[in-house]
């Protein structure tokens, strides 16, 4: 009896623990994510460049999902299922700003400065591999984290566009590189958001049922 009441104190305190370190990796990716957000933003402003603007929008969806991450972290199944869910929806609305953006763009016509590019999206791209690293040994902890690790493994892809786009951009002078790597990026936002919300209604279905019963 005392050995089950131990080993059943252990299991809890080694919960508790995890808990607090994947909470602790929310807030510095997080963080990180919030901080390139504004970088991105402002030097895609000054570049004139649609991939930049749209990866600087995912750091700030991102910021935002791990937001809700934190939020759900210690809550149940079906919050959990749900704040995936919510992840997936705003994820999918941050696509549909990308393509705005880049009909602007096309509007404009105006090659971008590539040389702030290849800077900045060389910044976010170390950003974006921390943020991997750290998340990397929770991606499997529940759908609510697989989510947020499904983010991050996407703004590397999404870093990586970017600074093709810049090289073919100084090759070219022409905004198309810029533009079609903008496209590319929102329909991974699309795609990714098909894919949360996928895996995320079926435990949130199944979780109400169960609070139902």
């Amino acid at each position: 009896m005392s050995h089950d009441c131990c080993h059943g104190k252990l299991h809890e305190l080694e919960r508790i623990a995890l808990h607090k370190d994947i909470r602790r990796v929310l807030i510095v990716v997080l963080l990180l994510n919030a901080l390139m957000f504004v970088v991105e933003f402002g030097a895609g402003l000054i570049a004139q460049s649609a991939s930049l603007m749209a990866d600087s929008i995912d750091m700030l969806g991102d910021a935002a999902v791990y937001g809700l991450s934190l939020f759900a972290l210690n809550r149940s199944l079906r919050w959990r299922a749900g704040s995936a869910l919510i992840k997936g929806g705003f994820i999918l609305f941050l696509g549909l700003g990308v393509l705005a953006e880049i009909a602007a763009k096309i509007a404009w016509g105006v090659p971008p400065a590539s040389s702030i590019m290849l800077l900045v999206g060389s910044m976010a791209l170390v950003a974006n591999l921390s943020c991997v690293a750290l998340l990397w040994p929770y991606r499997a902890h529940d759908v609510n984290l697989s989510s947020t690790f499904a983010c991050s493994r996407n703004d590397v892809m999404a870093n990586i566009g970017v600074l093709v786009a810049a090289w073919l951009v100084s090759i070219t002078a022409s905004p198309w590189p810029d533009i079609l790597v903008a496209i590319a990026i929102a329909a991974l936002f699309v795609r990714s958001s098909i894919k949360v919300i996928g895996e995320a209604w079926p435990q949130y279905r199944i979780a109400g049922l169960r609070t139902a019963a």
